[in-house]
């Protein structure tokens, strides 16, 4: 974990505490319906951590899942966050978010064509 702050003009980081992949037993998302930025971590002790925003907090647990698919293979657990945002594959994750963004524009255009079409009586 990082301390930031600043002083003047210069950013300072300073590492605060420092964790084991080997050593989480589980991710807790909190709430996986709402947008907020807060989870807990649990190791031999729970830590309350807040993220920089939803997104970042999804990227980090998605990130660290891979971390431990391609190094250690050990079971933990993600609870409590949306299995269709973690998932690579699904095709609203965010690394696909383009296609959600052209999947709203169509629909939006083709609902305008429809209204267009329609005869007012």
């Amino acid at each position: 974990m990082v301390q930031h702050w600043r002083v003047d003009r210069e950013e300072k980081y300073e590492i605060v505490e420092k964790w084991f992949l080997k050593d989480l037993e589980m991710i807790d998302g909190k709430e996986a319906d709402t947008d907020n930025p807060y989870f807990d971590m649990h190791f031999h002790k729970v830590y309350n951590m807040e993220a920089y925003s939803c997104a970042s907090k999804y990227t980090f647990a998605r990130t660290l899942s891979k971390l431990n698919a391609m190094y250690l293979k050990k079971d933990f657990k993600i609870v409590n966050f949306d299995d269709t945002y973690l998932n690579d594959d699904s095709i609203w994750s965010s690394s696909n978010r383009d296609f959600v963004v052209v999947m709203k524009v169509c629909f939006y255009a083709f609902s305008l064509l429809c209204l267009s079409l329609c005869r007012l009586s």
